[in-house]
């Protein structure tokens, strides 16, 4: 699978603007300034595929890229206090919109930064996710802002934090070096190759 094959295709502001789902989705989620943007841009190997934003809060859509055989879907990232109500009223009707569409999910890719625990956004997300199903993973971003004693530190700390969920991959990762890219790009190619397969058995 070609992921350097990746371009923009459309944006959504509300449900009722979201496309029809054609292709498996891989979905990226995450709170506002996690890393959500550099992770995009080094698993398709772009600079500024998904825009990189100094301002929290900022992508206000759901964006979804072409990437070979699968839509890339880029979420919002939430968890940003200056947001007003009305905003996040329309922040959330997109999000149960999309999600509680008959779509072809694959996986999501749910962000959480190494350094921290997760905050009570993160951890609504991923009872959120397993709670309805959804196949998901979590990427821990920043790792390189970690010595290394710290990265065992932070992982042993998160298999408490998320005890809940033992069963959720989880892949430490590095905008910076790269490190876990490859891994994850792996685990994407495997889901969609699954998914492409549902859809196919669908039709037949």
């Amino acid at each position: 699978m070609n992921f350097n094959n990746a371009e923009f295709e459309y944006a959504a502001g509300k449900s009722s603007q979201l496309p029809k789902s054609t292709m498996p989705e891989v979905i990226f989620s995450g709170r506002s300034n996690v890393g959500k943007s550099s992770l995009i841009n080094k698993l398709v190997n772009r600079k500024s595929l998904a825009r990189v934003s100094a301002t929290p809060g900022k992508t206000a859509t759901i964006n979804f890229f072409r990437v070979d055989k699968f839509h890339l879907v880029d979420l919002p990232g939430y968890g940003y206090a200056k947001v007003s109500k009305s905003e996040k009223q329309r922040w959330s009707e997109l999000m149960e919109g999309y999600f509680n569409q008959e779509r072809n999910f694959s996986l999501v890719v749910q962000i959480i930064d190494m350094r921290h625990a997760p905050s009570a956004d993160d951890m609504n997300m991923i009872e959120y996710l397993y709670s309805c199903g959804f196949p998901f993973i979590i990427v821990l971003t920043k790792k390189d802002k970690l010595k290394k004693t710290q990265q065992v530190k932070r992982l042993e700390e998160l298999e408490n934090e998320l005890g809940n969920y033992p069963d959720v991959p989880k892949f430490p990762f590095s905008a910076l070096t790269g490190d876990g890219a490859e891994e994850i790009r792996n685990y994407i190619e495997k889901c969609v190759e699954e998914t492409i397969e549902e859809m196919n058995s669908e039709e037949e």
